[in-house]
């Protein structure tokens, strides 16, 4: 069988084309440009084209997978269309994929997904459970964004946009949290914990809703649900109580869990902020109802550095720390900046682009309130990412709500100009934080291969 993929070279779009090149099957595909993920394919076997064509359309297809980002009149997915070759978007064929595994592991939530997917694919590796794992960054620990494994687990980030995560077949489903966002396709919060709660109803009666029990939504979600419900949290009404709360010098938590009141012990990580206690707990219970021994469970999570982009120290310029971290909503910025001033000894700098105009509009407000640990703040242009700009918002319109909260901020637009600003005003002992979905990562490089 045939398979093309119409923008293979996307973290979701390579990593499944790689699991169908294990599979055997003849796989090519097409992006816009070449990159770290179209060459590994080509390594692998796969077909590529630069650029989307409709000669790219052979007659010997029998599939084509396309993400979201595609649009209807894409010259290759009009060219199917004539030649009556089958069509599925990323989600229904990730959902199909799935069918081929006894345990699937799908965890979503509006922030966090990332992180925990790859946590619970530590736990999984490191205790022989030999998983296939998709994720949503770089984890170094299985090179990449993908694992092919051969036995019966599958782990898997799910994302509520545009309803995706509806087309899966989990038997373990995790909520992490649940916040508005997403708003240029939901009408707002109570259609967002619709999406989450059918996402529970697709959950088996053998298998496991795990929800975040203190957080505000996800006792909207439950109604209907067959699954058996797992609540985690400082609650002392959650089923997984977090006790015993503390952090290390470098901001990594130490905590215990009871589960129904057993006491399962003492856990300490080795990522930082309180946010990834809660992640790691999830992590935590989907591996101990998926049968790993609980000692070998508090073993391995401690060995969980990071993945790439989430939280992650990228170099030192005079004793000053340079940090990326992939934050993009109001809660995720909080947080971050939250772990950062955990560890900062000296002035906090604080480097946001906002992602998306509909997200930096609808949340403007929510924004304005997450900057409070950073001592100075500069924002730079919005991150497109999908959209148009229909100039109803502004970076400018950030900053000025920032300074009516009294945020020392200031927008600066040029990437060589921010740079040039940090390395004149850090001091030894700062932390300088890039944050965003976008391409903000590339001012902390540059402040390190210019520094002086």
């Amino acid at each position: 069988m045939h398979i093309h993929f119409i923008g293979i070279g996307g973290v979701s779009m390579s990593a499944l084309a790689q699991i169908c090149i294990s599979k055997g099957y003849t796989v090519s595909g097409s992006d816009c440009q070449e990159s770290f993920s179209t060459d590994k394919l080509k390594r692998l076997g796969a077909t590529i084209y630069i650029g989307h064509k409709k000669e790219n359309i052979s007659s010997d297809i029998d599939l084509v997978v396309y993400t979201a980002a595609i649009k209807d009149d894409n010259e290759e997915l009009l060219s199917c269309k004539e030649k009556n070759i089958k069509i599925l978007d990323r989600a229904s064929f990730l959902g199909e994929l799935m069918k081929d595994y006894k345990n699937v592991i799908a965890i979503a939530g509006t922030h966090g997904k990332t992180s925990t997917t790859s946590m619970t694919s530590i736990l999984f590796t490191l205790s022989g459970k030999d998983p296939t794992i998709l994720v949503g960054g770089n984890l170094r620990e299985i090179d990449g964004n993908v694992r092919i494994g051969k036995s019966e687990n599958f782990i898997t980030e799910a994302c509520e946009y545009v309803d995706s995560f509806l087309k899966f077949y989990p038997n373990i489903g995790v909520v992490l949290n649940i916040e508005e966002d997403h708003l240029d396709y939901f009408s707002g919060i109570e259609d967002i914990k619709r999406s989450f709660n059918e996402f529970g109803k697709l959950i088996p009666e053998d298998g496991y809703f795990i929800v975040n029990g203190d957080d505000k939504n996800t006792k909207d979600i439950l109604k209907g649900v067959k699954a058996n419900i797992i609540k985690y949290g400082t609650l002392n009404s959650n089923d997984v109580v977090i006790r015993d709360i503390s952090f290390d010098s470098l901001g990594c938590g130490r905590f215990s869990l009871t589960f129904n009141g057993k006491d399962l012990g003492k856990f300490n990580l080795s990522v930082p902020g309180l946010h990834n206690i809660y992640n790691a707990t999830s992590s935590i219970v989907c591996s101990l109802v998926s049968g790993i021994d609980i000692d070998i469970i508090r073993e391995n999570i401690s060995k969980y550095k990071g993945v790439e982009r989430r939280f992650q120290k990228k170099g030192e310029v005079n004793s000053a720390i340079i940090i990326d971290d992939y934050a993009h909503h109001p809660t995720e910025v909080k947080a971050t900046l939250a772990a950062a001033k955990n560890m900062c000894k000296g002035d906090l700098y604080c480097i946001f682009q906002p992602h998306t105009y509909t997200r930096t509009k609808a949340l403007l407000n929510e924004f304005a309130l997450s900057f409070n640990d950073a001592t100075k703040v500069i924002i730079t242009d919005i991150y497109a990412a999908r959209e148009k700009d229909d100039k109803s918002i502004h970076s400018k319109d950030l900053v000025a709500k920032l300074k009516e909260n009294d945020i020392d901020a200031l927008y600066m637009s040029n990437f060589d100009d921010i740079k040039e600003y940090i390395l004149e005003n850090i001091k030894p002992y700062d932390l300088v934080l890039t944050v965003g979905a976008g391409n903000v990562y590339l001012i902390g490089e540059k402040i390190l291969k210019d520094a002086k």
